[in-house]
């Protein structure tokens, strides 16, 4: 069922807390202030800081339909925005000239008409639907080329759409965009001025506790607590990729389908392929530095009993 967007800062934090998504304020301000505007949303950050979920959880709280592009080198107008059924083309084409009928101005405007445009998720994201303005979500947007980039321009400055061969299609009321890099590279300037700007950052560990809590509630209190503080510690050593709150709740819910009720060595080298992606990550991780980790961690905890 639809629901309005939020009013106010506090409602969008509801908002997001219903869908299970434990923000901070000054994502709920820029994120309310966005959808107040109609102004797209840019988030950057790490990989598996919870940029895609904002987009995910704001389509099931709002009650809105989720178009995603998942963005990747390459990507080109034909699997963005359209292409044309060129087979149904072609067989209306041999349809027409079986039937006599050659009028090649009816024919053309039959060829190229809606019926055998294929529309990819940019040109679905402007079609009106009953349930309200869709979520559009433009993930990973630094994977693509600068061409690319620049064709968003049109579509985020005035939410419309140029088929050369129908004209301009307009957005009659414009979608949700929430548009996500990890910064691989940089994204232009143009296509920054356009929408609002947040850094998504990892949590501190308060808030990734009650992230854990939220996602997981039947995780044991004194595990969950331990496996925050441990990720958290981690997040401070010299590791090609740290873990991100997504690998914090996979690695809660294997230590949760281990039976797992307490850290020790052993388990954490066990499952470290969950948390951590690179092997020398893992590597530096093993052994004595696990060991000594888990001890400050017992210490800090107990100190703060």
């Amino acid at each position: 069922m639809p629901h309005s967007p939020p009013t106010s800062i506090d409602q969008t934090l509801k908002l997001l807390e219903a869908g299970g998504y434990v923000a901070d304020r000054s994502l709920a301000t820029v994120l309310f202030l966005s959808l107040r505007m109609g102004r797209p949303l840019f988030l950057e950050g790490e990989a598996g800081v919870g940029k895609t979920e904002i987009a995910k959880v704001l389509a099931r709280t709002l009650g809105r339909s989720l178009i995603r592009l998942q963005c990747y080198e390459g990507l080109d107008v034909a699997a963005a925005v359209y292409e044309w059924n060129y087979a149904g083309q072609m067989m209306a084409i041999r349809l027409a000239e079986a039937a006599g009928d050659i009028d090649r101005e009816t024919l053309q405007s039959d060829i190229f008409s809606q019926r055998h445009l294929i529309k990819r998720p940019l040109l679905q994201a402007l079609e009106p639907d009953p349930a309200g303005p869709p979520v559009l979500l433009i993930d990973e947007l630094d994977r693509t080329d600068e061409a690319f980039e620049a064709y968003l321009l049109e579509v985020l400055s005035d939410f419309q759409i140029t088929v050369p061969e129908l004209g301009t299609i307009r957005a009659e009321r414009p979608p949700i965009v929430i548009i996500t890099s990890n910064r691989t590279r940089e994204i232009h300037d143009a296509l920054k001025r356009r929408c609002l700007y947040h850094w998504v950052d990892y949590p501190d560990s308060d808030r990734e506790l009650a992230i854990l809590r939220a996602r997981l509630p039947e995780a044991p209190a004194k595990l969950s607590k331990a496996i925050v503080g441990l990720v958290q510690a981690m997040r401070k050593e010299d590791l090609f990729k740290l873990p991100g709150v997504a690998e914090t709740l996979d690695w809660a819910s294997a230590l949760i389908e281990l039976d797992a009720v307490a850290l020790d060595p052993a388990v954490v080298a066990d499952t470290l392929g969950v948390l951590l992606k690179y092997q020398d990550d893992i590597e530096k991780m093993k052994g004595s530095r696990i060991k000594e980790m888990l001890d400050s961690l017992e210490r800090d905890l107990k100190a703060a009993e």
